[in-house]
């Protein structure tokens, strides 16, 4: 085990950890789950095991902290809930000294699932009143709940009012409807090989929203070729396509997924890859500056960290040999929360609180004091990453990997253009 597991009571982790659904996971199709505020787990692949394991010192910056494995059953309480449930792997006791598991649920206080008395997931029943708020605005008439789901799961670009009382982030954990759909899949997979096989192993890595009061999230698929070098002819032949239908052969890199917080409107606005994938290159631009407005003003104090970290990726996966990080998305996170407006005459004191500049034109009365917000960029998703450490793989590739480092080039540049031309 990775010396970096750390940190958690033997005792508690020995009785078990209940795993949440992960509510701002925004694209992809596996499955990840939440395993205490600071951490998260997904199913482990054994190629993206090795890539963590392994991982080049100068591009640690720029993925999530690796923290070791466990063992995660599919289980049942006695209402018939279920639920999934982290173990430490068997012998792993010895490392378990640095996690800190004091926000996470105790196995007895299981969340609800599913119930046997039902086929509806609890996450089901969750979007029911999204479905009910956005029935007018959509034109659904009246549908069974499994349908209304459905369809909840086929739309594409989806916008979530939130209440206007209450605290936003707390609010935001119920509503992404992505996260709903891969928590529904994976548990529905785990439940049809529980008779088989009830031990899955889980890769706990570092969650990478937990800095953010309300994250917003764009998840973009980087390169200009997603399949891996042991995909089959037909999955071969489907990645190309999505690649060639899509921005991905034209810029290396396309919209996987969205989550945005209009303070605007008050409203969450979600994305997902099936959007992404029809995108021109003017849609993909349009695309960002969109996650880059908050429905008032455009954030562009994002704009020079933004580009500041991905040029200093660019140069450290120049200097990378042979790495091909085929089907790899890149993250792209800040915080949504809005600062309050305070008028120029203000007291000194108040305007040092502030973190922003307000583009708002209507708030011509306004100011504010210019500070640089943590906008965090990290590559993810490594399960067919290869490089000529993997000892068991039968093509070596030589040199860069171009068709990533083209991509965030094209973000750069896109980037760059809106900075440019908001600022006329």
């Amino acid at each position: 085990m990775s010396p970096a597991f750390g940190a958690m009571e033997v005792e508690h982790y020995a009785k078990g950890v209940l795993l949440e659904p992960f509510v701002h996971q925004v694209g992809g199709h596996s499955c990840v789950l939440r395993f205490n505020d600071s951490t998260i787990c997904k199913p482990l692949i054994q190629r993206e095991h090795q890539f963590y394991e392994t991982l080049p010192t100068e591009m640690r910056k720029f993925t999530p902290q690796y923290k070791g494995v466990v063992s995660v059953s599919f289980e049942e309480d006695e209402d018939g809930n279920l639920c999934l449930i982290a173990y430490p792997l068997k012998g792993d006791h010895g490392n378990l000294d640095s996690i800190d598991n004091s926000d996470c649920e105790p196995k007895n206080k299981l969340l609800r699932w599913a119930n046997k008395k039902t086929h509806l997931l609890e996450t089901e029943k969750i979007t029911k009143e999204w479905v009910r708020q956005h029935r007018k605005e959509e034109k659904i008439k009246s549908h069974k709940l499994e349908e209304e789901f459905e369809w909840l799961k086929s739309s594409e670009v989806l916008y979530y009012s939130l209440e206007k009382k209450g605290n936003v982030s707390s609010q935001m954990k119920h509503h992404n409807p992505w996260s709903l759909k891969c928590h529904q899949q994976q548990l529905q997979r785990m439940k049809e090989n529980a008779k088989h096989r009830n031990q899955h192993k889980f890769i706990l890595l570092e969650n990478l929203t937990s800095r953010y009061q309300v994250p917003c999230v764009l998840d973009l698929k980087m390169g200009t070729r997603q399949h891996g070098d042991d995909a089959s002819e037909e999955k071969k032949a489907n990645q190309i396509r999505k690649c060639q239908q899509s921005t991905s052969a034209v810029i290396g890199v396309r919209v996987c997924g969205m989550q945005v917080y209009q303070t605007g409107s008050g409203q969450l606005m979600f994305m997902n890859k099936y959007h992404g994938r029809k995108l021109s290159v003017q849609g993909f631009k349009e695309a960002l500056y969109q996650f880059f407005h908050n429905g008032r003003y455009l954030r562009r104090e994002l704009f020079d960290p933004v580009i500041k970290k991905l040029t200093e990726l660019k140069s450290v996966l120049e200097t990378q040999e042979s790495y091909r990080f085929y089907s790899s998305s890149l993250l792209i996170i800040y915080d949504g929360k809005e600062l309050p407006e305070v008028a120029v005459d203000s007291d000194p004191e108040d305007l040092e609180d502030l973190s922003e500049e307000s583009s708002d034109e209507s708030a011509g009365a306004y100011a504010y004091k210019p500070a640089v917000s943590t906008v965090d960029i990290r590559m993810i998703d490594f399960a067919h990453t290869t490089c000529r450490h993997y000892g068991e793989d039968s093509i070596v590739h030589e040199g860069q990997d171009t068709g990533y480092i083209f991509g965030l080039q094209s973000l750069i540049d896109i980037i760059t253009e809106i900075s440019d031309e908001s600022g006329e």
